[in-house]
């Protein structure tokens, strides 16, 4: 596996950072100064996040417990544990959780000790956010035809501060139908694990025009070992998407009224369900992408590499990927 790398995007304003399976876009913005220091943080902190997580692995690909949380000794790892931790009625692992727990990570060694007005870490469509009092950003989400009116606007008044989607067609395994499930939580930890478990939850058991493969057949390492994934979905009735829907949409409420998220939004075939603070336009389409960050705004940012990093970060060309075998 190559040594991690770092390269300024085309535009120059966001950070790309990539180590094997981990593949983040990264953007801060405040003063020159701050924002430099942020990225210095940021790509210091990423050296060592995959070998950390490398080394409890063979843990983290085993059964989360209910009410028996484990004390894992990497920061990203705890955050995987906790965020799942709370949904392990049912079956699942802290993979679950890996992607968004990394843009948690990641974001947070940008904050340390800096002064920035907004920042996001956007792993391969898993988000963490920063915002300042009276900052706001925009998120524009990929493949839905019309979207949320073609965007979604985070403020800071606001508890989310992380975006997640899972769903069948996506870069990871789901043991549902949904085409997407775009969950709005507190974490990015906590929007991925809460994705995974409602994407889950949208299906047809048994139904013949779902096919489905062991897991371990597709990835032999994948921590959801034999359990059959979802790798095709033909044709469904109004009455059967309406069904699997309502699955869902019922987990989804529960976790709402529970307080583990503020909002999602639920799509498969020509239907979309929502659950929490979203307005949803009449006729929206099915997301077959994870939200994709829009921001529009011009940056301050430095373009170059902080000193000193360059060397340990040579420049790669970006590449899209997803972190983990399991969304």
């Amino acid at each position: 596996m190559h040594e991690p790398r770092a390269s300024w995007l085309p535009d120059g304003r966001r950070l790309h950072l990539n180590h094997g399976p981990i593949d983040l876009i990264v953007e801060a913005f405040g003063t020159a100064e701050e924002v430099h220091a942020a990225y210095a943080q940021a790509a210091a902190r990423f050296r060592s996040v995959l070998a950390e997580l490398v080394a409890e692995l063979p843990e983290l690909r085993r059964v989360a417990r209910l009410g028996a949380p484990r004390a894992f000794i990497a920061s990203t790892a705890r955050r995987m544990e906790a965020a799942v931790e709370p949904l392990a009625e049912e079956f699942i692992t802290p993979m679950a959780a890996v992607a968004g727990s990394v843009a948690d990570e990641m974001l947070a060694a940008m904050l340390a000790g800096r002064t920035l007005e907004r920042a996001y870490v956007n792993n391969g469509g898993d988000i963490a956010l920063h915002l300042a009092p009276g900052q706001e950003i925009s998120l524009a989400i990929a493949g839905t035809g019309h979207g949320f009116d073609d965007r979604i606007t985070i403020r800071a008044a606001e508890p989310v501060r992380g975006i997640a989607t899972s769903g069948w067609r996506g870069r990871s395994f789901s043991l549902g139908i949904a085409d997407a499930v775009t969950v709005l939580a507190r974490t990015g930890a906590e929007a991925d694990a809460a994705a995974t478990v409602i994407a889950n939850a949208v299906d047809l058991p048994k139904h013949p025009a779902v096919s489905r493969r062991p897991a371990v057949e597709l990835a032999p390492d994948s921590d959801l070992g034999a359990r059959p994934v979802t790798v095709g979905v033909g044709a469904l009735t109004a009455a059967e998407i309406d069904e699997a829907l309502a699955r869902g949409l019922a987990v989804a409420e529960a976790l709402r009224l529970s307080g583990l998220i503020d909002a999602a939004a639920l799509f498969l075939a020509a239907e979309a369900r929502v659950c929490g603070a979203l307005a949803l336009p009449a006729g929206a389409k099915p997301a077959a992408s994870p939200p994709a960050l829009r921001e529009d705004r011009a940056s301050d940012v430095e373009r170059i590499l902080p000193r000193g990093l360059a060397a340990a970060f040579p420049n790669q060309r970006p590449r899209q990927s997803k972190d983990c075998t399991h969304a």
